[in-house]
């Protein structure tokens, strides 16, 4: 373990690095993983992009379910890994982080470049006239149509998503865009079936290629949807440094990989590299 962690304290410490965040990260923030440590057993698939545009009935369901799903996740603050990498970038030694997670938590810790893979929560967009709208005027009107809709949350997924009986999704009213009065809203992340944006994926690539490293942070990599950013700056010779608990997909292409929790490692790694002292767990 000793020796992992001084061959990341030393990536790190040459600057140039890449950030590639997933759900792990945010599980100190009361965000669950699916598949980490922490993780949650979904009696529901992810809504698919398939489904929530071509089921009205799917689509009643997702909004209630992340009509209360969204207000945990937009309660969350980020925890002390999310403002370690905030530090590390202030540094300069962290030059972009791509996160794969949709909660908002790099940015509200202060990083100042961040792409978001699959967007964001807190935003909606309207599928027929393209405007892009908050969420919390988005919950100011669900809440008018639905004053009298009370369900319990018995805990939240990392999308925003809760599991409610058919019976209380029933009583719900979704709502269509404000802006051009008819149009399908939907949350501004990339369900399952959706490609990622082109051009944000190309931005992706290119901060990984002109990276020095890459250092992924609680991602078992089991979505091609970033193991991508790993598979091509292993294919560049450009190091990839791991960071999870329990192994990852990417292992292999791996030079380093450390098996702890990233509160624990995070700080001490910005700590210590800003020290010049070997990181010590």
């Amino acid at each position: 373990m000793t020796e992992s962690l001084d061959v990341l304290t030393s990536l790190v410490a040459g600057g140039g690095v890449v950030v590639l965040s997933g759900a792990g990260l945010s599980t100190e923030s009361g965000i669950p993983d699916y598949r980490g440590p922490s993780g949650v057993a979904r009696r529901h698939t992810p809504m698919t992009f398939q489904a929530f545009t071509g089921d009205p009935l799917a689509r009643r369901r997702y909004w209630a379910r992340s009509h209360l799903g969204w207000r945990l996740i937009a309660g969350a603050a980020p925890n002390a890994g999310h403002r370690a990498v905030a530090q590390l970038q202030r540094a300069g030694l962290v030059d972009t982080v791509i996160t794969q997670n949709v909660d908002g938590l790099h940015g509200a810790a202060g990083s100042p470049s961040v792409i978001e893979l699959h967007g964001r929560l807190d935003e909606v967009t309207c599928l027929d006239c393209g405007n892009l709208t908050s969420r919390e005027e988005l919950d100011r009107r669900l809440r008018e149509a639905n004053p009298d809709f009370v369900a319990r949350v018995a805990g939240v997924n990392p999308d925003g998503d809760v599991d409610l009986p058919d019976e209380q999704v029933a009583a719900f009213r979704p709502v269509d865009c404000g802006i051009c009065g008819t149009g399908m809203v939907k949350p501004d992340v990339v369900f399952f079936g959706e490609t990622v944006p082109p051009q944000r994926v190309a931005r992706c690539f290119a901060a990984v290629e002109q990276a020095r490293s890459l250092l992924v942070l609680g991602s078992s990599l089991t979505v091609m949807s970033g193991r991508r950013f790993v598979i091509r700056a292993a294919k560049r010779g450009i190091p990839v440094a791991i960071v999870n608990q329990g192994p990852t997909r990417g292992d292999d292409h791996a030079t380093v990989c450390v098996d702890a929790p990233l509160g624990v490692v995070l700080p001490q790694l910005a700590a210590r590299v800003a020290a010049g002292v070997p990181l010590k767990v």
